[in-house]
């Protein structure tokens, strides 16, 4: 079982992780995604985006660690540890990815919602099929699901347990873009660049103002709209980025992310 994590030279992290043959979720997987986080949190990146190496992106979870539990406040300890890792990644404020390419079960789908953008390949599938084992999706993947497609498409999945292709649920306002499956990931990483290069600050700030208007609808989101943007006063990307379009036009500015 492995997750990596590495930065290139736009400052994009690249968060890999693999367990052969089918990358369960474990405790041992989570360990590991935290010391990733932990590191993007240190020194948040431009970008991150977050994928899977192997045939598929997961099978699902390790159920053997879900029939291990001997009480009801056991299971509730799991639970709330395991929805602490979407919750972590929605909470950064940079730009966050999830590269889909093949199937996507379970928790790494729940994983995938809790980023702000989702690329599937057109081959890829999704499922929240907990039903399978008389669960309900534990990760914060029923709401986050809600809150993209509506609650009607939310329960629709959860209830049927069925396979959805990438295609449907781009219609669906679920995933972003679907792209051909060959070349991929270079596609995917041309996606993310073109972000990352972008006023990362800004972009900051944006995603502090739709969390409001999640968490307390569009009067909440407008009341913390200006003192949240006046905050990028001091930034060196607003600075840079009127000068060079009162100097140049629009388009030509570069930012450095600060």
């Amino acid at each position: 079982m492995s997750v990596r994590l590495e930065r290139d030279d736009h400052d994009v992290a690249v968060l890999t992780f693999a367990d052969p043959p089918v990358n369960l979720y474990s405790r041992e997987m989570h360990d590991a995604f935290d010391e990733a986080l932990d590191d993007v949190e240190a020194d948040l990146p431009r970008a991150l985006l977050i994928r899977a190496e192997g045939r598929i992106v997961s099978g699902g979870v390790d159920v053997s660690a879900f029939q291990a539990r001997t009480t009801k406040a056991d299971t509730k300890a799991l639970y709330d540890r395991m929805l602490e890792l979407p919750g972590r990644i929605a909470q950064l404020d940079v730009p966050t990815f999830f590269a889909a390419h093949a199937l996507t079960l379970t928790w790494a789908f729940e994983v995938a919602l809790a980023c702000d953008i989702i690329v599937a390949a057109e081959k890829a599938k999704f499922g929240l099929v907990e039903r399978v084992i008389g669960l309900t999706p534990t990760m914060g993947g029923t709401q986050r699901l809600a809150g993209r497609a509506g609650v009607a498409r939310a329960k629709e999945l959860v209830f049927t347990g069925e396979l959805y292709d990438a295609e449907t649920l781009e219609r669906w306002n679920v995933v972003n873009r679907v792209l051909p499956d060959d070349g991929f990931d270079d596609a995917v990483r041309a996606i993310v660049l073109q972000v990352a290069v972008g006023p990362t600050k800004a972009f900051g700030s944006a995603k502090q103002i739709l969390r409001h208007l999640e968490s307390g609808g569009l009067q909440e989101a407008l009341d913390h709209t200006t003192s949240i943007a006046s905050e990028l006063f001091d930034t060196d990307d607003l600075r840079r980025g009127m000068e060079s379009f009162l100097a140049e036009g629009p388009g030509k500015a570069t930012f450095r992310g600060a």
